[in-house]
Parts: structure tokens; sequence; C-alpha cells
């Protein structure tokens, strides 16, 4: 495969998985700052935008939601935003045209014709659910119609990486957030996973056993413990080791920050938690990187050799 389609098949994979995920975000983040009147407003925009690595204003100017409407929902130009990550995975599916099902690509050309009619609403929740439905069903094209090669491994690859990511993100605002942000059942509400939640623990259980299920569940899809098993198992069918000596890079970083979440007690990686999660985006930039550097090169320099005669 051409390392080109290579890189736009994982772009697709992260960029729809980042809208999705941004999407449940900004969801739980409006929702709070809604139903909640004693809620500082600046500094919990401030603390979102702070997670998401994007700028804030200066201290003198207040930040509101539809400050942090603007540039992480409806900003069409950046890729860490949900509309700009929408057009991107459906540039990407463009260049990766002869790669990808017909019905793939006719879903993300539709959602990036949709998306002038569906951005800016009355109410941002209309909008974030469109964003999630539309991306549940890229998901369920790609699982319906994507043969097990290397076509499915690059963009599952793309969207494990990036809902790793994007969960330690979702932990990250709760826990700086504190008794004033969203309380555990939204936030596995948010996900997805209240449900499966409460099949796995019968019923109600502590705040620490929800934190401990989006991040260690190997069984539920959107912890960070499952993605970024199945980031390695992308990676291991990529390419499966063949010297018993050593590994690649990006399994090396996906696999040393599993270890260090899945093999230490619940309650001393809840102690310090937005300094594990940033250790989990730390490790899935440096994987990323990895799998930049490995499969999609682009600072090969040309050189002309002639026509073989």
């Amino acid at each position: 495969m051409l390392s080109r389609i290579a890189e736009s098949l994982f772009w697709i994979g992260r960029y729809v998985e980042r809208a999705d995920d941004t999407a449940r975000l900004l969801d739980v983040h409006v929702q709070i700052l809604l139903e909640d009147p004693w809620a500082e407003e600046d500094a919990a925009c401030r603390s979102l935008l702070s997670v998401m690595d994007r700028p804030a204003p200066p201290p003198d100017v207040e930040v509101g939601r539809e400050h942090v409407l603007d540039v992480l929902a409806y900003d069409r130009f950046s890729p860490s935003a949900i509309a700009g990550a929408l057009v991107s995975a459906r540039e990407n599916a463009r260049r990766a045209r002869e790669i990808v099902s017909t019905e793939l690509w006719e879903c993300l050309n539709a959602t990036w014709n949709q998306l002038p009619t569906h951005m800016r609403p009355t109410r941002p929740h209309d909008y974030f659910t469109w964003v999630r439905e539309r991306a549940a069903i890229v998901a369920g094209i790609m699982d319906g119609t994507t043969s097990r090669d290397e076509t499915w491994s690059f963009m599952v690859l793309g969207r494990s990486i990036e809902r790793a990511d994007m969960t330690a993100r979702l932990l990250t605002t709760r826990a700086l957030a504190g008794s004033a942000g969203p309380g555990w059942t939204t936030l596995l509400r948010s996900c997805g996973a209240h449900e499966a939640f409460l099949r796995t623990y019968r019923g109600t259980a502590p705040d620490e056993r929800a934190a401990g299920f989006l991040l260690l569940d190997r069984l539920f899809p959107r912890s960070i413990v499952s993605a970024l098993n199945q980031a390695e198992a992308c990676l291991a069918a990529l390419e499966p080791v063949s010297d018993r000596a050593g590994i690649d890079d990006a399994r090396r970083h996906l696999g040393h920050v599993r270890s260090n979440l899945e093999y230490r007690p619940l309650m001393v990686i809840l102690d310090d938690l937005p300094r594990e999660m940033e250790l989990v985006q730390r490790a899935c930039a440096a994987a990323s990187d990895a799998i930049r550097g490995r499969y999609f090169p682009s600072g090969a320099e040309l050189t002309w050799v002639g026509e073989a005669l």
C-alpha cells in the first residue's frame, strides 16, 4: 500500500473519532454550565481549552461557552474542532478514494455536505447529537464494508489511538473540575458506558469503580486500556514481530503506558489522575509520531534515476 494512502486511512479513523469524542466532551461541559448557575464559567472554559491544547484569550478577557463552541465545535479550518475534523476526514477519504468503499465515501461526503445546515443550532446539544450519529454511521460502515487487511488496520489504528487520547482528556476534565464537574454517571452516559457499567457491577457502585471502568475495562471499547490493546493489535497485524529481542517504537510507547495502568492499584492512579492522563496523551502522541516515521515518511528526497533500458 502506498504511504500516502495508508496515511489518509489512518487519519480518517482519527478525525472521525476526534469529532465524535469532542462532541461528547462538549455536550457534558455545556450541559453542566447550563444546569449550574453558580459555575465559574470563565475558569471552567479556560480549563477545558487547556485540556484540549487550545490557547485561551488573555486573562483580562472573559471566556464563555460561546468562545469554546466557536473554537472547539464550529471552526471548519481547525482539525482540532468538530467541524474541522469532519472536513479533514472527508478530504482524506477523497485522497484514498480508490481504497475506501463507496458507502464510506458517500457517508463522509454527505456529512460534509450537511455540515453547514447543522452548525450553530439553537441548542448545541442538537449539533452534538448529529455529530455522534454521523460518527456511528461511519464506524458501522467501516466495520461492515472493509476487509480485515491493511486498510482496516490503518483506520482502526488511528481510531484507537485517538480514542485513548480523548478518553484521557475526558477524565482529565472531570478530575480538574472536582465536585463542580459532571458526576460519574453523566460521564459514563456521555461515553455510552452507563448500561455496560451497571451490568458489570450489578447496580450501584462507588465513584472509583466508574473511573476504573473507563480506565481499565478490557471489554468496553471506549476504555483507555481497551483502545490501547486494539491499537497494539493493529500494529501487530501490520508488522508482526520478527526480531525476538526487539519491538517497534509505537508498540513500545503504547505497551508501556498500558502496562503502567493495568498493573498498578487503581487508587494510586486516581490519586494523581491528571498526571496519569497526561502520560497517556504523551504516549499516544509519541506512538503517532513513530507510526508517521515508520509508515508515512514524507521527508525522503526524491532522486531521478532515469529509465531502465
